[in-house]
């Protein structure tokens, strides 16, 4: 595979193609407890902490998009927050992942406009430490940029997958570099990340979620593709692609689930109601993958599916 050769599809022809291949999935809507009556959605997949299963989850109001970002944990079926963690303020749409035996924790952090209390300013932060409880601020990245994710690489190096918006890039481009340690992850090595080719047409956005290292040395991408309709709907699904760091060569897009996938449920808008929002996978032994996911921008879910990864491995 070479880079170029991945054919760019809309999200119209990766929904018809999906459709054409459904199996059917198994979901379930989570369950939240001690939030006040606030929305959790856009959550991470479960990952260990000290020896416990941990999600960390946005928080927020149906009426507004400023959120907190809060750690829970399960029990009898039900998460609640896990009383000794930290309460990231101010902070949407969470992703974790584990790099040099470290927890690498971020979001995206929010705060109005000093002219216009109305808009609101956004960059990607990054936090880092042995547990939940350690994580330290250690970078940020470019104002007006979502969507920053990280990977070790089987060399030492450390992955960026970036998402350029705006001027010359749309409503969302995907970009990929390499830089040697933590402390190179600054915005200027973020911002000139060189894109990589044949993700989505001009008109349509998407994102990298999380990040998979696969047995042969490419990258699983866990994302988002998405698109308005001709009434200004938004329509997010979620999907997976390949990624090789060293040829920058690429899977063409597949679509891994949608909305309708899921039971229906509550909606922040009514042009978010078909929004699914990659949160994260975990691969299991038995070919079977779970994914957990934002839905409709107010309710967080969990579904059964197959292994999407596996194809790239062989």
């Amino acid at each position: 595979m070479t880079q170029g050769t991945a054919e760019i599809l809309s999200s119209a022809e990766l929904m018809a193609e999906y459709r054409s291949k459904r199996l059917p999935i198994v979901t379930q809507k989570l369950q939240f407890e001690g939030v006040e009556g606030r929305d959790v959605y856009n959550i991470t997949a479960p990952f260990e902490d000290d020896g416990e299963l941990v999600i960390a989850g946005r928080v927020e109001n149906r009426d507004t998009e400023y959120s907190d970002v809060l750690f829970f944990t399960c029990q009898d079926g039900t998460w609640r927050p896990r009383t000794s963690a930290r309460v990231f303020r101010n902070l949407q749409d969470p992703f974790v992942t584990r790099i040099r035996g470290q927890l690498v924790f971020g979001g995206v952090e929010v705060w109005p406009n000093p002219i216009d209390p109305n808009r609101i300013e956004y960059r990607t932060a990054f936090y880092r430490g042995d547990n939940v409880e350690d994580l330290r601020l250690f970078a940020v990245g470019p104002q007006y940029m979502k969507d920053i994710r990280l990977i070790e690489l089987p060399d030492g190096r450390l992955g960026v997958f970036t998402r350029p918006s705006g001027s010359g890039y749309g409503f969302g481009k995907i970009g990929f570099t390499t830089i040697g340690d933590f402390d190179d992850l600054t915005p200027w090595a973020i911002a000139h990340a060189p894109l990589i080719q044949n993700c989505f047409v001009d008109d349509e956005w998407g994102g990298p979620n999380e990040l998979h290292l696969l047995s042969n040395g490419l990258i699983g991408v866990l994302g988002h593709i998405a698109c308005f309709d001709s009434q200004g709907n938004r329509h997010y699904r979620s999907m997976v692609f390949s990624f090789d760091p060293v040829s920058r060569a690429t899977s063409q897009i597949k679509v891994i689930a949608s909305r309708d996938d899921f039971e229906p449920g509550a909606a922040k808008r009514p042009d978010l109601v078909d929004v699914l929002f990659s949160g994260g996978l975990v691969r299991r032994p038995d070919g079977m993958a779970e994914l957990y996911a934002g839905v409709s921008d107010a309710e967080a879910h969990k579904a059964v599916i197959v292994d999407p990864f596996i194809e790239y491995e062989h």
